[in-house]
């Protein structure tokens, strides 16, 4: 058996904390999928441009902390704090998991986050 294959976790959230979706999105499989919370799943790569997309479009900025992160075969279990700029100036730090796996070429391909948002739009 072969060493399993994955992204970077420090690349996918330093793309992630600069807003870059273009790089974000070059982490997923052409058929990956998101889905945060109890959201519609973002299916593809077209989607998951549109909805990062759109969700960057209503924070100011964001910025992860790994606070911990397993790695079992192909999937990656990740504790973060996530500090949001809120478009008013405000901040906001939240705890969140992010689960995801990865496939053979070493591409996301389930892509799940779980966090209370609503605190960011308070």
């Amino acid at each position: 058996m072969g060493a399993t294959t994955r992204p970077d976790t420090r690349k996918l959230f330093a793309a992630t904390d600069s807003m870059d979706v273009a790089t974000v999105v070059s982490l997923f499989a052409r058929d990956g999928q998101v889905v945060f919370g109890n959201g519609d799943p973002l299916v593809g790569i077209d989607e998951i441009r549109t909805g990062t997309s759109a969700f960057f479009d209503t924070i100011a900025g964001l910025h992860h902390t790994i606070v911990q992160e397993w790695n079992v075969g192909d999937d990656t279990i990740i504790e973060l704090k996530v500090t949001y700029d809120r478009k008013d100036g405000q901040q906001v730090t939240l705890p969140c998991v992010t689960i995801f796996h990865s496939d053979a070429a070493g591409k996301i391909d389930d892509y799940r986050v779980y966090f209370d948002v609503a605190p960011i739009y308070a």
